[in-house]
């Protein structure tokens, strides 16, 4: 079976969610009968032994002759959720978050969620970083994570600051500068990334911001930036 990612396996869930049939269900309905096979195999997916409860809930409901067991759709229902649930806190997280002005603290906590997730790798583009960076999300970083940063400008305030933090937090951190940034990304692990509306040093300070997760264009977004590191000035 090819596995789903994470991103991609919540979206089709809340679809599914977002597309239950309404009302009475009855055994041969072409309508019914697909959305109850595409649930089915999204939860298979994610976990066999939860699939096997809503199997025999849907048995319930199509076993020919039967009347509908609303508490067998409940329970489909139920575990629908559940996986949705699932998925969001422990392997997702939120795809977009909307963060008011002046609501600073919920913008960092939404990026040291994203943080706590790395396992090998966090990459940070701003041209905006600095020493109030550093002392914000560096001490966030997880054990064992390396970091590397791409900024525009500021490197003067944002070296000091990063050799500091290297000593005590024991990190691995390399930063770069280019001239040609404007946008800010966080990339985890090779794996995921996030799009700021605003710069990690100061979000929602001034006005509203969006963190939003990538998905399909992941992997375009991050080699750009590759390449722009690659060719970027190393700041020692």
């Amino acid at each position: 079976m090819q596995p789903l990612h994470p991103s991609q396996h919540l979206a089709e869930i809340e679809d599914v969610i977002r597309t239950a049939p309404i009302g009475d269900f009855r055994f041969g309905q072409p309508d019914a009968v697909a959305w109850v096979g595409r649930a089915g195999a999204l939860i298979k997916r994610w976990d066999i032994a939860r699939f096997v409860t809503f199997e025999a809930n849907m048995m319930k409901i199509y076993s020919p002759g039967s009347t509908f067991p609303e508490g067998a759709m409940l329970r489909i229902l139920s575990i629908l959720h559940e996986a949705r649930h699932d998925l969001r806190l422990n392997s997702v997280g939120p795809l977009s978050v909307a963060v008011d002005k002046g609501a600073i603290f919920d913008y960092f906590d939404e990026v040291r969620k994203a943080l706590a997730v790395a396992r090998s790798e966090l990459f940070f583009i701003d041209p905006y970083l600095g020493a109030e960076f550093v002392s914000r999300y560096l001490p966030q970083i997880p054990a064992g994570v390396s970091v590397r940063l791409l900024t525009r400008k500021g490197t003067a305030a944002l070296m000091p600051a990063v050799e500091l933090a290297r000593q005590q937090l024991n990190l691995t951190v390399e930063v770069r500068s280019a001239a040609t940034l404007h946008d800010r990304y966080l990339f985890i692990d090779g794996a995921r990334g996030y799009q700021s509306g605003a710069s990690f040093k100061d979000g929602a300070k001034l006005s509203p911001t969006l963190l939003t997760e990538l998905t399909d264009a992941l992997s375009a977004v991050m080699a750009t930036y590759e390449s722009i590191w690659a060719s970027a000035t190393r700041h020692s």
